[in-house]
C-alpha cells in the first residue's frame, strides 16, 4: 500500500511513454509503466510531463520586491544597482525582509520550484538580513530548500568590516562562503580575497559560490583563479563561479586554456541569463554584447551549468515572476541552444543540473529520492520550454501542496466555437 501514486505521468529524462509513480513515506519507491498496487491517493497524470522540481540556483532574496525604493535604477547598470541596494540597507527591519522573502518563496512554490539559493548581504553591522533569512530558512524548510550564501556585497576586502561580519554569519548558520572578487579595489586584491575565502570554506568544511568576472572587462580573470585555489584546497565540486559574464569578451585562445582549469577544479557555474544580458554590455553601441557566459562550449566541455533567476522586481531588475521555465528559454535564445539535446539541457540548467550545483542529492526523478516534483501541461521538455505551461500540481514529500487548473482557451470565430490548449 503506497501513500500516493501518480498514474500516466511523462517522466523528465526518463521516457516518453506514460509511466506510474508510486511514493511511500515521502521517496519515491516505484517508476513503472504499470504500478499494480493501491495507494491512499492517486493523481493522474493525463499523459503530462512530470519534471524534478525547479531549482534557482542564484538568487538574492534580502532584495527581492524592493523594487521603486528608495528610487529606480533609472541607468539600469550594475553599478547602479548597488549604489541603490547601499541607499536602501539601512531602512530594511527585520520583519518586512521576511515578509518579502516569504511571499517570494509562495511565488516559487506555486511555480514548481522548490529549491534557492539565496545570496545574503553581509555588509550591515547588525546582519538583520542574515538573522531574518535563517528564520525563512527554517519556517519554509517543509516546502522549500532555501540555502543562503554569506555574500559580501561592498567586497571582502574592500569593506574593513566583512570579514568579521562573513565569520559570524557563518556562525550563525549561513551554509555557503561567498565572495565578489571583480569589487575589489584591485586585481591582487580580488586574487587575495579568493585564496582567504577558500581556505576560509576548506576550514569549515563548506561550499563556495562567488560572484565572479560579473564584467564586460575581459581581463576580469578571477575565474582562474578559483579554479586553482579550488584545487589548491581540494574543494573540486563544491565551488560554484556564478556569472562569469566576461568570458563572453574573453579572447577565444585564453577560453581555450581557461576551460580545461574549471573542468579539471570541477567547477559549478550558474548563468543568470534575464540579469547578465539586461546589465551587461550597458557601455556598448554597436555591436552590442550580451554578456551572457559561454554555455554552449562549458556544456559541450562536461562541465555542469546550472541557471538562476537572481532578481525580482529589486534595484537591478524591475520585472520578473520567479518562472525558472523563462530563465531557460532565455538561456537557450541567447546561447543559440537550438539543438534538440542542447534543448533539453537547457531545461536540465533549471532542474537537475541546479541540484547538482547546490549539493541537493535528494532530489531527482529516481527511486530512492524525496518524491518532490511538479506536473507540468505539456508533454515533454522541449515543449515546456516553449509554452512555459501551467503548473496543474506540485508536490513535496508526496503532498501536493500547489495547484493550478489546465490552460484551455476559447476561441470563437464567426459559428465555430473551438479550444486551444497550446499543445502541437
Amino acid at each position: 500500500m503506497f501513500d500516493l501514486i501518480v498514474r500516466n505521468a511523462r517522466c523528465a529524462g526518463i521516457s516518453n511513454i506514460a509511466m506510474d509513480i508510486a511514493v511511500k513515506d515521502g521517496k519515491i519507491m516505484a517508476i513503472e509503466p504499470s504500478v499494480d498496487a493501491k495507494a491512499a491517493e492517486e493523481f493522474d497524470a493525463e499523459g503530462f510531463l512530470v519534471s524534478s522540481p525547479f531549482v534557482d540556483s542564484h538568487f538574492h532574496m534580502d532584495a527581492t520586491l524592493t523594487y521603486g525604493r528608495p528610487r529606480v535604477n533609472e541607468s539600469g547598470t550594475l553599478l547602479e544597482g548597488i549604489a541603490l541596494w547601499g541607499e536602501l540597507k539601512p531602512l530594511l527591519d527585520k520583519a518586512e525582509i521576511k515578509s518579502r522573502a516569504h511571499r517570494l518563496c509562495r511565488l516559487a512554490i506555486a511555480r514548481g520550484n522548490l529549491a534557492i539559493r539565496s545570496h545574503v548581504d553581509i555588509c550591515d553591522p547588525d546582519l538583520v538580513a542574515v538573522e531574518a533569512l535563517l528564520e525563512v530558512v527554517d519556517e519554509i524548510a517543509p516546502y522549500l530548500d532555501l540555502q543562503l550564501v554569506a555574500f559580501p556585497q561592498d567586497g571582502f576586502l574592500r569593506d574593513p568590516n566583512a570579514k568579521e561580519q562573513l565569520i559570524r554569519a557563518l556562525d550563525m548558520g549561513v551554509h555557503v562562503v561567498g565572495g565578489i572578487p571583480h569589487f575589489e579595489r584591485s586585481m591582487q586584491d580580488g586574487s587575495q580575497s579568493i585564496v582567504e575565502l577558500c581556505r576560509l570554506a576548506a576550514d569549515r568544511g563548506l561550499m563556495v559560490d562567488m560572484h565572479c568576472d560579473e564584467s564586460d572587462d575581459p581581463l576580469s580573470r578571477h575565474i582562474e583563479m578559483l579554479s586553482q585555489q579550488t584545487v589548491h584546497f581540494g574543494l573540486e565540486g563544491r565551488v560554484t563561479g556564478s556569472h562569469l559574464t566576461s568570458m563572453h569578451s574573453m579572447d577565444n585562445y585564453y577560453v581555450s586554456k581557461l576551460i580545461p582549469l574549471m573542468k579539471e577544479a570541477d567547477i559549478q557555474v550558474v548563468a543568470n541569463p534575464l540579469i547578465n544580458i539586461t546589465l551587461q554590455g550597458r557601455h556598448d553601441t554597436y555591436p552590442k554584447r550580451r554578456g551572457m557566459t559561454r554555455v554552449k562550449e562549458l556544456v559541450a566541455a562536461g562541465l555542469n551549468v546550472a541557471f538562476g533567476h537572481d532578481c525580482v522586481m529589486d534595484p537591478w531588475y524591475s520585472l520578473g515572476s520567479h518562472d525558472m521555465l523563462e530563465v531557460a528559454s532565455m538561456g537557450l535564445h541567447v546561447g543559440q541552444m537550438t539543438g534538440q539535446a542542447e534543448m533539453r539541457e537547457m531545461f536540465n540548467a533549471v532542474t537537475i543540473n541546479g541540484a547538482k550545483a547546490l549539493g541537493l542529492d535528494h532530489f531527482g526523478l529516481e527511486i530512492g529520492k524525496s518524491a518532490d516534483f511538479v506536473v507540468l501541461q505539456a508533454r515533454d521538455e522541449i515543449e515546456a520550454l516553449r509554452l512555459s505551461p501551467t503548473r496543474i500540481a506540485v508536490f513535496r514529500r508526496g503532498s501536493k501542496i500547489a495547484s493550478q487548473p489546465k490552460q484551455i482557451s476559447t476561441v470563437t470565430l464567426g459559428d465555430e466555437v473551438s479550444e486551444v490548449d497550446y499543445l502541437i
